[in-house]
């Protein structure tokens, strides 16, 4: 029996006042940051390949798991100016982001065709994302990534998995059994979504797309992004003039530019 399959530790959900529904689960979500604890050495490995490699990171997963992947590729180029870095994957293409495309995770065959398309080099990292750490889908990927010399890993919540074996540098966390029976969009999905989070953000880190601790090369994509944009031209030039601030900003269409031409200036007239 899969950890990810066993019984809940509650019974009578329904039953249950509102109440004590919410009080339950969040005192499970609450397991998931410890559970993550020991997985960070094995976070660090995976991060300082990749750091190494300077390739392209492919998060490839089925369902919720696809999804998860997705939502945090996706966050990359607004966030630190990065379009092709890390690259979602879902079994049953786009529009299963949306609309489950059933049947989609059980062919071995299509998460290596469908990553493929990509142009994939050994530069480049696949981590595959399974609460079971079985998906045929995300299996049959890592196996011929690992085959064509790509970097494998993997996030999944149950020990000794196929995905765990086939993988390179794999992160297992174990969250326990679902307040739902089975129902891995919670525990296991919180757990890949921060994991997920610690990846793409120590990478960005690490290449140099954060100062201190802003995000330097962010997309000025709205309104918020250019004032908060502008605030931190002003802490890091000294300027009190907003106006002047935004007008740097904008004029050259990022952080790390503005301040970089402002204080060259300010090296020239020296």
């Amino acid at each position: 029996m899969r950890t990810t399959e066993s019984a809940s530790l509650y019974d009578g959900l329904d039953k249950m006042t509102t109440f004590e529904i919410l009080q339950d689960i969040n005192n499970e979500d609450k397991m998931v940051p410890e559970a993550i604890t020991g997985s960070i050495p094995q976070i660090e490995k995976l991060v300082d390949a990749i750091v190494e490699r300077k390739g392209r990171v492919f998060y490839m997963g089925a369902g919720t798991s696809g999804r998860i992947g997705i939502t945090d590729a996706s966050e990359i180029l607004p966030t630190y100016g990065v379009g092709d870095k890390f690259i979602g994957i879902i079994a049953g293409g786009d529009g299963a982001i949306r609309t489950p495309v059933e049947g989609a995770e059980d062919d071995p065959v299509q998460g290596w065709e469908d990553l493929k398309a990509f142009d994939p080099t050994p530069a480049d990292t696949l981590i595959g994302i399974s609460a079971s750490g079985g998906a045929p889908y995300v299996l049959g990927a890592i196996k011929e990534a690992r085959a064509h010399g790509l970097l494998t890993s993997c996030i999944t919540c149950n020990e000794g998995s196929p995905m765990e074996e086939a993988s390179e540098i794999p992160i297992v966390t174990v969250v326990g059994p679902e307040f739902v029976t089975g129902s891995t969009r919670m525990k296991s999905g919180t757990a890949a979504k921060l994991i997920l989070n610690m990846i793409s953000t120590a990478v960005m880190i690490r290449l140099g797309h954060v100062k201190g601790n802003k995000m330097v090369d962010m997309q000025l994509s709205n309104s918020k992004l250019v004032d908060r944009g502008t605030r931190m031209i002003m802490q890091e030039t000294g300027l009190s003039d907003y106006a002047a601030a935004k007008s740097l900003l904008l004029a050259h269409g990022s952080v790390r530019m503005a301040v970089q031409t402002y204080k060259n200036k300010g090296t020239d007239k020296a």
